[in-house]
């Protein structure tokens, strides 16, 4: 296994998968904006990975991915929250996120072509969209795990598909429950990568047309 993706859309569980995993020895990116971070990284999650999972796929061959399951009714409210939230901060030429996250999010959820992004059908669309583009991508092979992280036994389940010997029924710790959004940022770990970390080549991150 070259890297771990977690390709599943945000608040479906990746900072709880994310964070699972800094103890089991990995080096975990919660976001990825520089080619640096994804060198040091083991594992990545959310942006950019749940848009640019192909190109990553092509950048990294003999990677794994993840896809995270969420029952609609649950997701929904909770994407709602977070896209209102982070509304003005994700305009493509006012906002003041990194480029790399605006763009994916922008992208994946369709921000400047509707004028009710929060709108339920509207989110819906582009979960059962973005599902159906990932499974369709890896279809016929071996190498994407589909699991919801709130189902029993589901951390045995990835700890399985990527090699990590364990005899116990493993559940993931719930992160990010009903307003929260900043957990991982407030989790302390050696393990963590910093998604900002600078290289060579500064904070570049990568050109997938080159």
């Amino acid at each position: 296994m070259n890297k771990l993706f977690i390709i599943g859309l945000p608040r479906t569980g990746t900072t709880s998968i994310s964070v699972a995993l800094l103890d089991y020895g990995f080096n975990v990116a919660h976001t990825a904006y520089t080619k640096r971070a994804f060198e040091l990284a083991d594992v990545v999650s959310d942006s950019p990975c749940f848009c640019d999972y192909r190109q990553l796929d092509t950048l990294f061959p003999g990677s794994k991915f993840v896809y995270l399951e969420r029952e609609l009714s649950l997701w929904v409210p909770s994407m709602q929250m977070l896209i209102n939230k982070m509304a003005a901060s994700l305009d493509m030429k006012t906002g003041v996120f990194n480029p790399v996250l605006k763009r994916t999010f922008n992208e994946t959820f369709k921000l400047s072509a509707t004028t009710t992004p929060d709108n339920q059908q509207h989110l819906i669309q582009c979960y059962q969209q973005h599902k159906l583009a990932v499974h369709s991508y890896f279809e016929g092979r071996d190498d994407l795990l589909s699991i919801d992280v709130s189902e029993a036994n589901s951390l045995s389940e990835l700890l399985a598909f990527i090699g990590v010997s364990n005899d116990e029924a493993l559940n993931f710790p719930h992160l990010n429950i009903g307003k929260k959004v900043a957990c991982w940022k407030e989790y302390k770990h050696p393990n963590k990568v910093n998604s900002n970390a600078a290289g060579i080549e500064q904070r570049k991150f990568f050109n997938y047309v080159s």
